[in-house]
């Protein structure tokens, strides 16, 4: 067993790697978290690839010179699709990616209806096509690549409105064809299930990737030789929030709720 605490890395475009954080926090307790916002080129979305992997591959492997981890969690889902092989290829650390919950969606769904909400690079992606046509190929999957949640979930983050109005007309399609099943399609989107639950009801199943990110996260901390009993016994401490550009001092209640500090 190793006598120190585990060390992990979650590295997002914004504040949306917080949501998988908070799951890793549950199952790996006495982990020390280090949040990477790479807030200078938010949203990734909308950035070519190759500056998506430049500047992924660019920040976590100077991050790494400066505090070594013992895994790497690339939580955005464009950055995932595009920049993974990149990454794995510049460090020998194990680095774990997201996709969007489809197979466990599928499992759940009762009327192989399901809502997938993303950011509109997400929609667009084949990889999506190969993960629907592989494990819910009898489902109907209605889709929504909304081009500014994002970007109110990090402006709500600090302290002003969500514009629900505007949201609630953009989930209109999930309502029509009476989904019972939502797949959360970006980290950011865990961050607001309390308001996206309010104004879908009828939705019985909300599903993103955070838990499955965290549980194969503390398999391969066990494979490194951290002892499992050991890392959900004792809380951790001095979880760490880095911002690649300037951030304004409101978003410091919002990390203090999740136990970060800015640095």
């Amino acid at each position: 067993m190793s006598p120190r605490a585990p060390e992990i890395l979650v590295f997002d475009s914004g504040i949306g790697g917080l949501s998988i954080a908070r799951c890793l926090h549950r199952q790996v307790p006495a982990a020390r978290l280090t949040h990477l916002a790479d807030n200078a080129g938010f949203p990734y979305g909308n950035q070519a690839e190759e500056t998506v992997i430049e500047r992924t591959v660019g920040l976590v492997t100077e991050q790494l010179r400066q505090r070594p981890v013992d895994v790497i969690v690339l939580a955005c889902n464009t950055a995932s699709t595009v920049a993974l092989p990149a990454l794995r290829a510049a460090t020998d650390i194990p680095v774990v990616g997201v996709v969007p919950a489809i197979k466990p969606a599928a499992a759940l769904s009762g009327n192989r209806r399901i809502g997938l909400l993303a950011t509109p690079a997400t929609v667009r992606r084949p990889y999506l096509e190969g993960l629907i046509g592989e494990f819910a190929g009898d489902c109907r999957i209605v889709r929504v690549g909304h081009p500014d949640l994002v970007t109110w979930i990090e402006e709500w983050a600090r302290g002003r409105p969500m514009p629900e109005p505007a949201l609630s007309v953009a989930l209109q399609p999930f309502r029509e064809a009476a989904v019972d099943t939502m797949v959360l399609g970006c980290t950011h989107y865990p961050l607001i299930t309390g308001v996206l639950q309010r104004l879908l009801p009828d939705v019985r199943f909300w599903v993103d990737s955070g838990e499955a990110i965290a549980r194969r996260t503390l398999h391969l901390l066990e494979v490194a030789g951290f002892d499992r009993e050991e890392m959900q016994r004792y809380p951790g401490s001095g979880h760490r929030c880095l911002f690649s550009g300037p951030v304004m001092d409101d978003i410091d209640h919002f990390l203090d709720a999740l136990g970060f500090v800015r640095e």
